[in-house]
């Protein structure tokens, strides 16, 4: 997944997060602050274009504290994403199916 598009995605999801679960009309501070801090992790990564979903790294670049609350973001946006932002959604799956059929292809060798 290209680095733009998942910060895009990365944005979306944090922003509907804080929007339907915690009930902001604006983005909080904490969403703000996870926001910026995952669009400085997401520019510094070492695998660039080829980088797989976080959800399959081999190098999770996150604090643990900004970890788990990417995971609470995550397991309430993520279901919701199909609904609000489709092809995004879409492309999120795409591509971590492409992530799982490259390790297969690696680990059969």
């Amino acid at each position: 997944m290209k680095i733009a598009q998942e910060k895009r995605v990365v944005e979306r999801m944090i922003r509907l997060y804080c929007r339907k679960y915690e009930g902001n009309s604006q983005l909080c501070d904490d969403c703000k602050a996870l926001m910026e801090y995952a669009e400085h992790r997401l520019s510094r990564c070492p695998f660039k274009d080829q980088k797989p979903t976080c959800r399959l790294c081999a190098i999770h670049c996150y604090k643990p504290q900004m970890r788990e609350r990417m995971k609470r973001v995550m397991r309430f946006a993520g279901p919701r994403t199909m609904w609000y932002y489709p092809w995004d959604a879409l492309l999120h799956i795409y591509s971590e199916l492409e992530t799982l059929i490259q390790q297969t292809r690696r680990v059969t060798r």
